[in-house]
């Protein structure tokens, strides 16, 4: 059996060198899809319309503060608000769990008892003001608002909603500010004083403090680069569907294929030889494809690759990204009928689920429907994958759903071009 395999191996290497045209396109494309794809968006991330940001909302105020701050998220169109899961209240332990699976680009907390320290201050300031007497020698209660930050979200997400809280607690500080005068102004005037109002500086009783929903603590922001070298290069492994369906089509043609069946080797053991080849491509490819991120794109002045802390985590994504693209690859050859078909069939697929997976437009930043749809891709479990470990510093424990589901489609694959063949094989 195992000199059956090796001889298959050999066959499909050799057919492979013969057709150096599609080798020049499986390795050229994808490196220049990423040199270009990353030169084009390296602006484009940095502006990129914020819109419909993922929002995981806390609110242990419930009070004035809370409530405007949350009414104010909600009716904006620049964020999606959420406040529970499964019927149960975010908390700040839970949300910092959803944030750093990369549920949610940005949380925000408003802590207990947030709205009465604003009355307090502001009713401080406002007596100050309004008195003679020397500054109160009371300290200022600060309010602790925290914003848990997901590493993909941009630092212009942050700012936005960063600036959108300043204007929320401004209104609300407004208001109270002016209830406060108007109540000390009642007991004034009645009096006729003539008491001047004292000038107060400007005190900012409005801390905010940044926590990140990974252990990278904000090292490694996306750029780029992190997005369209993991990307372009999954495209690439995938796109070896039009070799692989080649070499199939040709065997069909030359009549080998039908030689190979009078063989005492079983449809698999021919199927385990080209996959085998195809996979050892894909990761001869992947390893270019990174060296490309790591070490051309800072020639060209774009970010490097930051590959994170866990390469074999990469490697074994990697690894089961190769057999899900091989796999397919097989089945497209499988149902095909002419090298052309196959082709055209195989390309568009492939072009469809880079689009709906995140490898054109990163998901985030795609409307809600879009996101759900970019789960069916087996291009965004791998992708997503990427992401877990570059940008969130997801060990394999991390990606161990997204390499089940590249498991399942290949397994899946397989077996339905197994079956395709029997079935044409008896007709």
């Amino acid at each position: 059996m195992l000199q059956k395999l090796l001889a298959i191996i050999r066959k499909e290497f050799l057919i492979l060198l013969r057709d150096k045209i599609g080798l020049l396109i499986l390795f050229a494309m994808p490196i220049t899809l990423i040199l270009v794809m990353t030169l084009i968006q390296d602006s484009a991330f940095k502006t990129i319309n914020e819109k419909g940001i993922p929002i995981v909302f806390v609110n242990n105020d419930h009070d004035t503060l809370g409530n405007t701050i949350l009414n104010g998220l909600k009716s904006s169109d620049f964020c999606q608000v959420s406040t529970s899961k499964e019927g149960k209240d975010f908390t700040i332990t839970s949300a910092q769990k959803a944030v750093a699976n990369g549920e949610f680009l940005i949380g925000i907390v408003i802590p207990k008892g947030a709205s009465n320290k604003i009355r307090n201050n502001v009713s401080e300031l406002v007596t100050e003001t309004m008195s003679l007497n020397e500054a109160s020698s009371v300290k200022k209660e600060v309010v602790d608002i925290t914003l848990i930050i997901d590493p993909v979200a941009k630092n212009s997400f942050v700012s936005t909603i960063t600036s959108n809280l300043h204007e929320f607690i401004a209104a609300v500080k407004t208001q109270m500010m002016f209830q406060s005068f108007s109540d000390q102004i009642a007991e004034i005037l009645p009096e006729g004083s003539k008491k001047p109002t004292k000038a107060y500086e400007k005190t900012d009783i409005i801390h905010y403090k940044e926590i990140y929903g990974s252990a990278l603590i904000g090292k490694d922001v996306p750029t780029s680069t992190q997005h369209n070298v993991p990307a372009w290069t999954i495209f690439g492994m995938f796109f070896i569907v039009i070799l692989v369906v080649g070499n199939i089509i040709k065997e069909k043609k030359e009549g080998s294929a039908f030689r190979l069946k009078t063989l005492p080797t079983s449809y698999l053991t021919m199927m385990n030889g080209k996959i085998i080849v195809y996979v050892i491509v894909c990761m001869i490819q992947f390893f270019i494809m990174i060296a490309v991120g790591v070490f051309v794109l800072p020639l060209l002045g774009l970010p490097a690759l930051n590959l994170g802390h866990h390469l074999e985590a990469i490697l074994v994504l990697a690894f089961f990204t190769a057999l899900a693209a091989t796999g397919f690859g097989v089945l497209i050859g499988t149902l095909a009928n002419s090298e052309q078909q196959g082709a055209i069939l195989g390309s568009l697929l492939v072009l469809l689920l880079s689009a709906i997976g995140g490898i054109l437009v990163p998901t985030y930043v795609m409307p809600e429907i879009m996101r759900k749809i970019s789960m069916m891709s087996p291009l965004n479990w791998s992708l997503s994958g990427f992401y877990q470990i570059i940008l969130r510093g997801a060990d394999l424990s991390g990606i161990t759903f997204n390499c089940t589901l590249l498991v399942l489609f290949f397994i899946i694959t397989v077996f339905l071009s197994s079956t395709i063949n029997k079935i044409r094989s008896k007709s």
